[in-house]
């Protein structure tokens, strides 16, 4: 008589349908995601995230979480150093400012500064890089030399010269810094829609009888995203430097509203007095710790955005 083992294999059944869900629910991870893993694991990279996140949130909230308006002085409590007094957990100024208001503050008028310019950089960047790549010819001469003569230009003193004639402010600073920083973007939107414009997809699409808008923002543009964020997120640190230099200088913005470059200028200052260095060294440190995450956040976005890089793949 046969023996019976109806148990077994109603057990080797269910394994096998597992095994058969599991292989018809699996979906591929997309290129967002697998980009998001690479990111995961660049550790510098989180810590370039979540630097850049602290200052974003304390720039956002600088109304809110500011201990004391960044114009208040009081003249009785002035060159308190750090820890000193509770109420002012970084000390003041000579004219008895707190220093952590200020810094909040002056981190808002940074990230405005920066993020304004970027969206300049960017729309002056696609369109122009568009133009001189998509249609060749006249154009493409003609927009290569204008990237050429403002190249040559000398960046810092161009800007001075530009504040001087319009004057300081958030709004005029923005416009000194970002309009000679988008040529070396442009030049890189050109080199990638050259690459892909002749692609058998945007043929494909050009016979079809799809406008050149269509084509450039459907089938170009998201080509050339992933180096454009790369290239964006190292440019960004340029753009806070740039407005802190400006403001070093004091070119930059009006007083009263703070800005990081004015406060570093006190190390200059009293470069002589020890004891008063900490008005200009503490900026100093949260500017480069600034500079230091978009620098980390866009080593990481490079790797992660990028599939053939070595770093990528460990």
């Amino acid at each position: 008589m046969a023996t019976q083992n109806f148990p077994v294999q109603g057990a080797a059944s269910a394994r096998a349908a597992t095994r058969s869900a599991a292989i018809t629910e699996y979906k591929p991870l997309s290129p967002a995601q697998l980009a998001w893993r690479r990111f995961r694991r660049n550790r510098l990279a989180i810590v370039g995230l979540f630097i850049v996140l602290v200052f974003i949130f304390a720039g956002v909230l600088a109304p809110v979480i500011s201990p004391f308006p960044y114009d208040k002085t009081n003249l009785f409590k002035t060159w308190l150093p750090p820890g000193r007094d509770p109420a002012h957990v970084l000390g003041t100024d000579e004219l008895g400012r707190d220093i952590l208001s200020r810094l909040i503050w002056g981190a808002r008028v940074s990230l405005i500064v920066s993020l304004a310019a970027t969206g300049i950089v960017v729309s002056l960047a696609l369109l122009f890089g568009f133009l001189s790549g998509y249609f060749g010819g006249a154009w493409d001469y003609a927009l290569n030399r204008m990237f050429e003569v403002i190249g040559a230009l000398p960046g810092l003193l161009f800007q001075i010269l530009l504040m001087l004639l319009i004057g300081n402010g958030i709004l005029q600073v923005t416009i000194a810094i970002s309009i000679l920083g988008w040529p070396g973007l442009a030049r890189l939107v050109r080199a990638q829609v050259l690459t892909y414009k002749e692609r058998d997809f945007v043929s494909a699409a050009r016979s079809l009888g799809a406008t050149t808008p269509f084509i450039m923002v459907r089938h170009l543009l998201p080509n050339i995203i992933n180096p454009l964020i790369v290239a964006v997120s190292f440019a960004i640190p340029g753009f806070i430097g740039a407005e802190a230099g400006l403001s070093f200088l004091g070119y930059g913005i009006n007083d009263p509203l703070p800005s990081w470059g004015k406060m570093v200028g006190a190390i200059g200052r009293y470069l002589s007095s020890p004891n008063y260095l900490y008005v200009g060294v503490i900026p100093t440190v949260a500017l480069a710790l600034l500079v230091l995450g978009f620098s980390f956040l866009g080593d990481g976005l490079r790797d992660a955005l990028d599939p053939s890089s070595d770093r990528a793949r460990l």
